[in-house]
């Protein structure tokens, strides 16, 4: 199949899109990625990169990325971000069809976390290319706008379910990542277009011998019971029940809360920890994506909060894909699907969202469990790993479901 991928974000930024058209050039397919210049998370261009003119490039040899002109999103600040998200949908109508030019595929695929505005360029291409439009929705809008604060007014909230609504019309297929989104996104589509399509993670083991974390980092992960969380440090990821956590847990002598990564709130994290003098909670710094592997292989178990919240109980945080992969216990302070989810795989313990009673008292039943114990939920979390979001099926499995999408609407259109 030939796939036109758009992606406001792609390689070398770090998202789930890049393994999955990696897997579908492997696996045969012919794929073409349209995106922009890359500046996720910190808002600078990345070395290498100009934020003015187009480019095109080869990503894993075999796929044709073009890139155009992207205003950075900057370090901060609503007008910042909202400007970003513009000059994507500007630049994309303005240069991707002179990229597409004489050119043919099956089906666009629009990878699609916020903005959904993003999704605006591939219409155009659909109408431009005659081809089959799917979008995979990763965040609900309008209700994600009104979960993080980002946007309070109602009528400006009614206007933007409006924009969404008028934006799924023009989608022949939308792909959601849990099946809790199925009825929120039906909500502004026709029902019949939305199909549970789940991210999946590839998974990739350990080098344990070569390794950029820090010695220092590295004899806490060895020597201590340590719960490693990895990812954002924001407002959605509910950072203050982790730090109430660790400052439940500071009587378990040698046990050690792990941050992986930076954020909006990393700032306010770092000041608790001093003035509560948290010695238990460890702020790591942000490594790449390549070196995860290297903190969730020394860990005793792993963490994953949402915040509490309708809109957040339908998601299931990409993490926990990774974290089922890893073969790790999983501690879990959130609702909803991701809740259900390691639930469900017997992968680990779960209490409600931003519940730090409940959470603090979950890491000491892992604390005093068995080795075998612990063995076992982390043993069932990668078999169901295996079954549901392994990379290499996942791909195989999205061809089948646009072969069939395909199908379905030519054999109604006859």
């Amino acid at each position: 199949m030939k796939i036109l991928v758009v992606s406001q974000y792609f390689w070398p930024e770090s998202f789930i899109i890049n393994d999955l058209v990696k897997n579908l050039s492997v696996q045969g397919h012919d794929i073409k990625v349209l995106t922009g210049k890359p500046n996720y998370p910190d808002g600078a261009v990345f070395d290498g990169y100009s934020a003015s003119g187009c480019t095109e490039e080869h990503y894993e040899s075999l796929v044709r990325v073009y890139r155009a002109p992207l205003r950075p999103r900057g370090s901060s600040g609503a007008k910042n971000l909202i400007l970003n998200y513009l000059s994507f949908v500007v630049n994309g109508l303005r240069f991707y069809p002179g990229a597409v030019k004489n050119e043919g595929f099956d089906a666009i695929l629009v990878f699609a976390p916020s903005p959904i505005t993003s999704v605006i360029p591939a219409i155009y291409l659909k109408w431009k290319l005659k081809s089959h439009l799917a979008v995979w929705v990763q965040d609900l809008w309008p209700e994600s706008l009104s979960a993080t604060g980002f946007i309070k007014n109602k009528s400006v909230l009614r206007i933007v379910g409006w924009l969404v609504k008028g934006i799924y019309a023009f989608v022949d297929t939308l792909l959601v990542q849990s099946r809790a989104f199925s009825e929120p996104v039906a909500r502004y589509a026709d029902p019949r277009k939305v199909v549970y399509y789940p991210n999946s993670f590839q998974d990739v083991p350990p080098n344990l011998e070569s390794t950029q974390l820090p010695p220092q980092l590295l004899a806490e992960l060895q020597n201590n019971f340590c719960l490693v969380f990895a990812g954002n440090l924001g407002t959605a990821q509910s950072v203050e029940t982790l730090v109430e956590v660790a400052s439940k847990l500071r009587h378990l002598s040698g046990l050690r809360i792990v941050l992986v990564g930076s954020g909006s709130m990393l700032s306010w994290i770092e000041g608790q920890k001093q003035s509560r003098q948290l010695d238990n909670l460890i702020l790591a710094g942000r490594f790449p994506a390549s070196e995860m592997p290297q903190f969730f292989s020394r860990a005793a178990g792993l963490l994953v909060t949402l915040k509490q919240d309708e809109t957040f109980s339908y998601t299931i945080p990409s993490k926990v894909q990774a974290y089922l992969a890893a073969g790790r216990p999983i501690i879990a302070a959130l609702d909803g699907e991701g809740a259900r989810v390691i639930q469900e795989a017997n992968a680990g313990l779960t209490s409600p969202a931003q519940d730090a009673e409940g959470m603090a008292s979950n890491i000491e039943q892992l604390f005093r469990m068995t080795s075998d114990e612990r063995e076992s939920l982390g043993s069932s979390g990668r078999a169901y790993y295996l079954e549901h979001f392994e990379m290499e099926r996942q791909s195989q499995r999205l061809i089948e479901i646009l072969d069939a999408r395909i199908n379905e609407l030519e054999g109604r259109s006859k």
